[in-house]
């Protein structure tokens, strides 16, 4: 009794940690973000997807070191989903909306369908993920970044422009971001402090749930499909939906878009660099096909108003319900 008891509490104090975490991060992330000119979508497909990201990336890495590199795959396929039909899908259905722009719909939406393409079709011409893979998915984050690096030199020159012909506003504007104090070296600590309170206390829910299903007499199968795929993305949850909350659509929708990205192209990327990955069937025939299915959904969702709704979050969810019961009646 005592012992469940102690594992509750460690839930409850780590839930505590991970949302004023959240809450750290995303308003120092916001705050930086407009100081230095970038843009909400920017930050959210580069640093709060990264950021949120090292869990699935340390758990691939973990898994390749400790001779279990067929586990770096099943996680990230498995994160991605989740991702979008779980998280995606609960923060539309929480905030009401997600708004999103066309040019991040085009430029961020499908490259996140692109890169479960390009791991598709290794997983399709061979048993394993191999160097020559890997080498391929690493080249192709770059020339996103180069991309995205190239969307934000365009919307800095439009915002100069637009400065120059609407001089006696863009005074005032100067003079608001005067009047606010601006620490850049304590901003940037306080992220750092913020993402590390999102690790930490994800950590401590993970274990603290494990011990508990492992209480409960649960399957270990079960336990693994919620504990890591879902376990290790609590910070894209977290974020995601504290972003939508205080209605920073663009991070919010960047947030996934960049991480199911960093995921594939760099999660999957990187570690093959070392060791060839091999490929469990059933990643190919359901699992790969699942995700792509949930991305290009997401984009049929949200394309025509610019926005994912509620009713669109509530398909999600039911379409992420379908794929765990799916999953597990094949694998019982």
């Amino acid at each position: 009794m005592l012992t469940w008891i102690i594992m509750v509490a460690a839930i409850i104090v780590s839930l505590v940690i991970v949302i004023k975490s959240a809450d750290l991060f995303v308003d120092n992330i916001v705050d930086i973000g407009e100081h230095i000119g970038i843009s909400q979508v920017i930050l959210g497909v580069t640093a709060s997807a990264v950021g949120t990201s090292l869990p699935e990336f340390g758990s691939a890495m973990i898994s390749i070191l400790s001779g279990n590199p067929d586990i770096g795959v099943g996680v990230t396929v498995g994160s991605n989903i989740w991702n979008i039909a779980g998280i995606l899908g609960i923060t539309a259905f929480i905030a009401g909306y997600i708004k999103t722009g066309k040019e991040e719909l085009k430029r961020d939406g499908l490259m996140a369908l692109f890169t479960g393409l390009i791991l598709m079709f290794f997983m399709l011409i061979d048993t394993e993920i191999t160097r020559v893979a890997g080498i391929v998915l690493v080249i192709a984050y770059l020339i996103y970044l180069w991309t995205l690096l190239k969307a934000q030199k365009k919307d800095n020159t439009e915002k100069e422009k637009r400065a120059k012909t609407e001089e006696s506003s863009d005074v005032k504007e100067v003079e608001d971001k005067d009047s606010k104090p601006f620490n850049k070296k304590k901003t940037i600590i306080l992220i750092i402090a913020g993402l590390a309170g999102l690790i930490i206390g994800c950590r401590i829910m993970v274990w603290a749930g494990v011990e508990i299903a492992h209480m409960a007499n649960i399957p270990e199968m079960i336990i693994g499909l919620f504990a890591l795929a879902i376990g290790t993305s609590i910070p894209e949850l977290v974020v995601t939906l504290s972003a939508a909350l205080k209605k920073l659509h663009g991070l919010s929708m960047g947030t996934i878009l960049g991480s199911n990205i960093f995921n594939i192209l760099i999660g999957i990327g990187i570690p093959s660099l070392f060791v060839a990955i091999p490929i469990e069937k059933l990643s190919v025939t359901f699992d790969a096909p699942y995700m792509i299915f949930v991305t290009a959904l997401l984009l049929l969702l949200t394309i025509k108003n610019k926005k994912l709704s509620r009713w669109g979050g509530l398909i999600l969810i039911v379409v992420y319900l379908i794929y765990i019961i799916t999953r597990l009646s094949i694998t019982m």
